[in-house]
């Protein structure tokens, strides 16, 4: 039994190591707060600017970004493409052929992207959230760059010009009788249009709106369900004094 536990410790170790020398790191909590609506509106400005070029959302209707607090018009003058209308799904114009050729796979849709990516690092937010911020230049890959949350992604940076250019920093250490390489930090070779803070901030919103997407009645589900509860909870209350004034004289 000792012997079994052994290997399992070093094989969890080196598993780890491993993980660790590809790139692989913990994920961040996403400050998802799906009841802010600037954030929500930030994002959503965000999605159709950087990611509806390559990406749909073929389950999302333009005009229920009205639930986030747009009007139609505001729609119509800043969120939609020429030839698109307030009532038509979010489709990407990119050739599907064209974006094998260019990225090696077809871009997902992005509909349900934040409830699909839940694992044992944390929500699909939280995933989002660590991939978005740990794009890094690697000029050994077709698109010139490459991520720690997601090694060998054949997806660009697109927000690079907001984040700038930047590369992981390791330090060397040796466990169990192995070299591992352990990410401590990022130094910014170029800088973006934003600052760390503001960038962190604009890539919390667009996974905010990301999520909200997922499931745009969630906060409606919820404030429901509270009166909901409400309602039960003085039903039993009622019940309970109705049922004791009826069994009082019964002995």
């Amino acid at each position: 039994m000792k012997k079994l536990i052994l290997a399992l410790t070093t094989f969890l170790a080196l598993s780890g190591a491993a993980m660790a020398s590809e790139g692989g790191i913990a994920w961040d909590k996403a400050p998802v707060n799906t009841s802010d609506t600037a954030s929500l509106q930030n994002g959503a400005r965000l999605f159709v600017n950087y990611c509806l070029n390559c990406h749909s959302a073929a389950f999302m209707r333009y005009n229920r970004l009205q639930d986030i607090g747009f009007t139609s018009q505001q729609i119509k003058d800043n969120l939609l493409f020429t030839t698109d209308k307030v009532g038509e799904v979010m489709k990407s114009a990119i050739d599907p052929n064209q974006a094998k050729e260019w990225f090696g796979a077809n871009p997902p849709d992005l509909t349900l992207i934040a409830r699909s990516r839940a694992g044992h690092g944390g929500t699909g937010a939280d995933y989002l959230y660590t991939f978005l911020r740990t794009f890094y230049v690697d000029e050994t890959k077709a698109t010139g760059w490459n991520n720690l949350a997601f090694p060998n992604v054949g997806m660009p940076h697109v927000l690079w010009e907001l984040q700038g250019k930047r590369q992981p920093v390791y330090e060397t250490t040796e466990e169990h009788g192995h070299e591992v390489h352990v990410f401590k930090g990022w130094e910014q070779l170029t800088p973006g249009t934003m600052t760390p803070l503001q960038y962190d901030q604009a890539v919390g919103d667009l996974v905010n709106y990301l999520q909200w997407m997922g499931e745009p009645a969630q906060n409606t589900r919820v404030r429901v369900g509270i009166w909901v509860l409400i309602f039960l909870l003085g039903f039993t209350i009622i019940t309970w004094r109705l049922n004791a004034a009826y069994w009082k004289d019964v002995k």
